[in-house]
């Protein structure tokens, strides 16, 4: 199985979660020159976007701490472009958040970081 294969897998997998944890999956792998968000998502009154990690062993640690400083600006511009192409409010609440997979088990980090002005 491929990165690309792996990658789909484990987000389908995150979307199941989230779905049954009551978020509304509003986007998937949005993209823009700055990079991708995995999963865009509706949960109560909040607007999410969510950053799928995995690794198949702990050996390299939580897969939650991939997501780098680095990582977290290019996931705060899409979720800047994101917000401009569906038309968001700018008062409408955001929250960015990751769902770390370490084999089949899930953690999901609500508000994992914060937004990074550009």
């Amino acid at each position: 199985m491929n990165k690309r294969s792996v990658g789909s897998k484990y987000e389908d997998m995150a979307v199941s979660f989230l779905r049954a944890n009551g978020v509304k999956i509003i986007g998937r792998n949005f993209r823009s020159r700055f990079g991708e968000i995995d999963i865009a998502g509706h949960d109560g009154s909040c607007y999410i976007f969510c950053e799928v990690k995995y690794r198949k062993t702990g050996a390299a640690g939580d897969p939650a701490l991939a997501v780098d400083r680095r990582k977290q600006y290019r996931i705060s511009r899409v979720a800047d472009y994101f917000r401009v192409y569906r038309k968001l409010k700018d008062s409408d609440s955001v929250r960015f958040d990751v769902i770390a997979i370490l084999d089949d088990e899930i953690t999901w980090y609500k508000n994992a970081f914060e937004y990074i002005p550009n």
